[in-house]
């Protein structure tokens, strides 16, 4: 119920901001040709084709408008600004690929150009007032939906925000039901409390309800039934919060098999085939001419130092853990004084200071130019561009003991660049929280992966490379 009313307001706001912009671009076109000459539209211009690529990029944008819309109502004016950057994008794609598509010399770029500008402001504005607004006159006195909430006091306070956001959809707080009443001068409930479970019937006999919210999944199926028949009976809709990820500690994420319901732990996008493809793909292109071109000239120039500093090998080759685990031997310039071959003593993390590192290896470390090699990990398919860090099995070992959930992040590719890393998680780990916060990044990828996502990781260390972070050592 509150979800289609929810989608319900998205779609009209979607129609009637598509019906203001189309009057918009023809008001405007007909501005510019009166009393605005220097812009050179001219009246025997074909702008049909144009308007219809406009309706048609407010259409497409309905995706972005659905997958927004169960919080559309309260978006605040940050947010409002981006949905109306893509519906203007969506727009622009269309109306100069029209504009290539067809040879128009006659159709002005700059009135196309203003025009977008002014949509974008306008359709910023439009996302950030106008859902409140039509929610007004949709959901009156009328539409409300008083409702009644069954379960602990602790549940419904948890609900506050939850409940002061569907408010503008017409979910009206009428009564609290709980075995467990208000004590005396405590912390007020959006909703009076007026009763035990027990007496529902009575509450709804009272009261004009139109819907039963339970905070939590009834401890018994027997209890179920009772609620559900109850609420029958009285002609009342019947919503159940489902609590599962209180009661496990951790979000479960909803999933549907061939007419079953499941719960799963995590959005896993890279689990698609066709992702799959789309992240290889990326890989390889930025991988293969690295290798072939920038690899070969960069060995020398490096290994020239190497020798000079500290005569030893090349590169540095150790294993590593990657995806499910997997054992993996990944490159990397040496960039230390040639050790002994102790794994205890190599998988030691490095400092600021430390007298392992060698003068030129440290400039390479702290631009990041000692993980170059690792293109041709990705390339063979060990690693990708973006992807977790991957650490050696005693670290890997020891960090799993520590933070719940570690190996998570081994659900994909390790990367040469890493979400936590582009946001500055870099360097030796100090304490617990620091690496929390790395695998909490690392599973924050993993569930919103996206080639959107991988260009931004991309970027910002590139961006490192030049300006490299105080935690690069």
């Amino acid at each position: 119920m509150i979800t289609t009313r929810a989608r319900g307001l998205a779609n009209l706001h979607l129609a009637v901001s598509t019906l203001l912009v189309g009057v918009f671009f023809w008001v405007y076109a007909e501005f510019i040709m009166a009393y605005v000459p220097v812009v050179k539209l001219s009246p025997t211009v074909n702008l049909l084709p144009y308007f219809l690529c406009v309706v048609a990029g407010m259409v497409l944008s309905a995706r972005d408008l659905s997958r927004l819309a169960t919080r559309f109502h309260v978006l605040d004016f940050g947010g409002a600004t981006q949905l109306a950057a893509r519906q203007v994008g969506l727009i622009a794609v269309l109306t100069f690929t029209m504009m290539w598509a067809t040879v128009d010399h006659y159709m002005s770029r700059l009135f196309l150009g203003s025009f977008l500008l002014w949509a974008w402001m306008g359709l910023a504005l439009l996302n950030a007032k106008l859902p409140r607004a039509l929610a007004r006159i949709v959901f009156q006195r009328g539409h409300r939906l008083p409702t009644v909430f069954i379960g602990r006091r602790s549940s419904f306070a948890r609900l506050n925000e939850w409940i002061a956001n569907k408010e503008p959809l017409g979910i009206y707080p009428v009564a609290l039901l709980s075995d467990d009443p208000p004590p005396e001068g405590g912390t007020p409930l959006p909703a009076p409390w007026l009763g035990k479970v027990s007496d529902l019937p009575r509450v709804l006999a009272e009261k004009q309800v139109g819907q039963v919210l339970l905070l939590e999944l009834p401890a018994t199926d027997e209890e179920a039934r009772n609620l559900i028949a109850i609420c029958q009976e009285h002609g009342c809709r019947v919503l159940i919060h489902n609590n599962l990820a209180e009661r496990y500690t951790h979000p479960l994420v909803p999933t549907m098999e061939e007419g079953r319901h499941f719960y799963t732990l995590q959005e896993e996008p890279l689990e698609d085939p066709l992702n799959r493809l789309v992240k290889r793909a990326f890989d390889v292109v930025i991988a293969l001419p690295l290798v072939v071109v920038v690899l070969p000239p960069l060995c020398f120039w490096v290994w020239a130092n190497q020798r000079a500093q500290a005569p030893g090998p090349l590169f540095y080759v150790r294993e590593r853990r990657g995806q499910r685990g997997e054992i993996f031997r990944m490159l990397k310039y040496r960039s230390m004084f040639a050790g002994d071959g102790d794994e205890a003593a190599e998988s030691r993390q490095a400092k600021s200071e430390d007298e392992r590192i060698f003068p030129f290896g440290r400039f390479i470390r702290s631009h990041s130019l000692d993980e170059f090699p690792q293109f041709w990990n990705v390339l063979v398919g060990d690693m990708s561009i973006v992807g977790s860090r991957p650490y050696m099995p005693l670290l890997d070992e020891e960090f799993r003991q520590q933070t719940r959930g570690y190996r998570t992040r081994h659900l994909v590719k390790p990367g040469i660049a890493g979400l936590a890393q582009s946001l500055g998680y870099r360097g030796e780990i100090l304490e617990q929280e620091m690496l929390s916060r790395r695998v909490y990044w690392d599973v924050y990828y993993i569930t919103h992966w996206s080639v959107w996502l991988d260009l931004q990781i991309t970027l910002r260390t590139l961006w490192h490379v030049v300006r490299p972070p105080k935690t690069a050592y």
